[in-house]
């Protein structure tokens, strides 16, 4: 593949046009800006020094039902927990909390850094949720960039399992990508050290959805990782979202019925033996 042809294969937002990709940002934003004045009591919450490493907490009545964490996504250079707040309205319709990280941006973090970030954001909710009204088992889902940030903070101990949305599991397939690796910077040691098709797969459930009209190389992303998986007989499904593209599959999340909002749940009732 030539240079531009590869650059192509994951430029999620020239594959539905950029104004279309706008304009659902922008619906997700003002959504979510409702969303979160609604919600205001515990915003904001830092879990690290540093302007971005914050939670957004959404307790339920109740401490000890499950928790709902989504992972923005935007190639680790783009978008906010500020704007994706909406997607929780899902899981909270059906009784349970949810919570949003923030982290540090590419080219101001590395992704070592941000993949760091995760972790401290995580320590954090385990040590400190109770206190804010959320003690339940937690099932994190992402998407696109937070679709690897899924599967990568999976092994986490306060993590009971994930839904890794349109994400890529392999980062050599971006190294030679310029609308994402110019700002990430992508080094052969996180390729090798942070892609989880490169690494052990832990033995936690982690189901993997893509969206039918999705670009074919994120489609394979999404096949080839859940093929991964299977191999090592660890739990997980693969659910294709018929005709949806790399941010339409993001709206089933904000509805109570839908095939990924009912994945989600149904993980927390899964028992790994």
């Amino acid at each position: 593949m030539s240079l531009e042809a590869r650059n192509l294969a994951y430029n999620n937002v020239a594959h539905v046009g950029p104004d279309f990709a706008r304009q659902k940002t922008e619906s997700w934003a003002a959504a979510s800006k409702v969303f979160r004045e609604q919600r205001p009591k515990h915003l904001n919450l830092a879990y690290a020094p540093g302007e971005r490493t914050k939670w957004d907490l959404y307790p339920a009545t109740e401490a000890k039902v499950p928790c709902f964490v989504h992972i923005h996504g935007g190639y680790w250079q783009r978008g906010s927990k500020e704007i994706f707040a909406c997607l929780a309205e899902g899981a909270l319709a059906r009784g349970w909390s949810a919570a949003l990280p923030g982290y540090t941006l590419a080219p101001e973090a590395s992704l070592t850094q941000i993949t760091n970030e995760l972790r401290t954001a995580f320590d954090w909710l385990d040590a400190k949720g109770a206190e804010h009204g959320i003690a339940g088992p937690i099932i994190v889902t992402g998407w696109s960039a937070g679709g690897h940030l899924t599967a990568f903070i999976l092994d986490h101990r306060k993590v009971a399992a994930g839904l890794a949305i349109s994400g890529v599991f392999d980062l050599a397939a971006l190294r030679d990508s310029p609308h994402v690796n110019d700002k990430v910077k992508l080094t052969e040691v996180e390729i090798e050290t942070l892609s989880p098709m490169r690494q052990p797969s832990v033995n936690k459930p982690l189901s993997i959805a893509y969206g039918t009209g999705e670009l074919p190389a994120m489609i394979a992303s999404s096949r080839d990782y859940h093929a991964y998986r299977a191999q090592a007989h660890v739990p997980g499904h693969l659910i294709p979202i018929a005709k949806a593209n790399h941010f339409t599959i993001l709206d089933e999340l904000r509805l109570a019925n839908s095939d990924l909002t009912r994945e989600v749940l149904q993980m927390a009732e899964y028992k790994v033996t």
